[in-house]
């Protein structure tokens, strides 16, 4: 009955955490690229605005903490994170600032329908390093996916002119390209890095203990964006560029805290989803919402949408169908047999002992 109630939780964990990830992950970038394209100009502060949330992650922690304080008592544990998950979680963190950094430089220099194609291609990443932190296994599917998610970002690659924004250098529309597949590079490691900690930890992964990692990952990254921002003196900005917003100053701040709110769903949303199913599934979601993503860019921002970008997004989607049913039919074999031995368990315990 126990390990029913706890699969039943664990199901609606990770219900809620797709729902918060594809809040994070379609709403993320439109408002990014939202105070670009009206006037913001600082990739530091917008870096900084992904993680720049994080002490949004206390009212979940909170609420856990008395959950917890009642069934266990008065000798409940305020914090449950160990100094080998906090170092490990705290590198993590400072390459997802890293990360931020390059993911915001690319939406500062591409529109949202081209960004989120070349972002997808952080599922061929991520089987790349899954398979050398995770063991995950490579299959025709997935080296199919790989491909095609190339295919994809080369067909972008080629036709550079066709959609970029007025004004904007081929040099920079390039740099932000480069910059975007770094991006998207650098998080199909963090994802199976975080996996690789779930399994490596001495210590029972529970939800609570998740809450903390992505407190001190998001502040880890906050940190090295912070930096960043005082070196380029982004604090002293913010004033003179809210005044010359064009949607006004007021909406200026409510256009950056909406920014770091929805940033938290995001992370939180793949925190969620890795400790119930895997990094792999987290991928596979993201890349999922990828159309979902650009048709909003394309009617909020009435962006171009060339046939190019078509043909690329049309061998993402392609790639990631072809993904996720690799990934289903390499699972349910494993499935089965595990359902076998609980039987087969099962019916040893139910049989009555016979005497010699």
């Amino acid at each position: 009955m126990e390990a029913q109630l706890n699969s039943t939780l664990r199901k609606i964990l990770l219900v809620v955490s797709c729902f918060m990830l594809a809040i994070g992950n379609c709403g993320g970038p439109i408002i990014m690229r939202l105070y670009f394209v009206k006037g913001g100009k600082r990739i530091w502060l917008s870096s900084w605005l992904e993680t720049g949330g994080w002490p949004i992650t206390f009212i979940p922690l909170t609420i856990s903490y008395f959950h917890r304080r009642k069934t266990e008592g008065p000798n409940t544990k305020l914090i449950q994170m160990k100094c080998p998950v906090f170092i490990a979680t705290a590198v993590i963190g400072l390459l997802t600032g890293l990360d931020d950094y390059l993911y915001a430089y690319g939406f500062a220099r591409l529109p949202v329908s081209t960004a989120t194609i070349i972002v997808a291609t952080h599922l061929g990443f991520t089987a790349f390093f899954a398979f050398l932190l995770v063991k995950q296994k490579f299959t025709a599917y997935s080296v199919n996916a790989i491909v095609l998610l190339s295919v994809g970002s080369g067909v972008l690659a080629l036709h550079t002119s066709s959609d970029r924004p007025k004004g904007e250098s081929t040099k920079l529309y390039v740099l932000g390209f480069i910059m975007t597949l770094a991006a998207a590079a650098l998080y199909g490691l963090v994802l199976p890095m975080v996996e690789l900690m779930y399994i490596k930890a001495k210590q029972a992964i529970t939800y609570t203990l998740l809450l903390e990692i992505n407190l001190v990952m998001c502040f880890f990254a906050t940190v090295f964006c912070t930096v960043g921002m005082l070196v380029n003196r982004d604090f002293q900005a913010m004033p003179r560029e809210a005044k010359a917003y064009e949607l006004g100053e007021a909406k200026y701040y409510v256009v950056i805290t909406w920014d770091a709110i929805i940033w938290q769903f995001f992370f939180l949303g793949v925190i969620g989803v890795i400790f119930c199913a895997s990094s792999l599934l987290s991928a596979i979601i993201i890349a999922s919402l990828l159309p979902v993503t650009g048709a909003i860019a394309v009617v909020a921002f009435d962006e171009k949408f060339p046939p190019e970008k078509g043909v690329a997004l049309f061998l993402s989607l392609w790639g990631f169908v072809s993904y996720f049913y690799g990934a289903i039919k390499h699972r349910r074999p494993k499935e089965e047999i595990e359902d076998h031995k609980i039987n087969q368990s099962q019916a040893t315990e139910m049989s009555p002992i016979v005497a010699p």
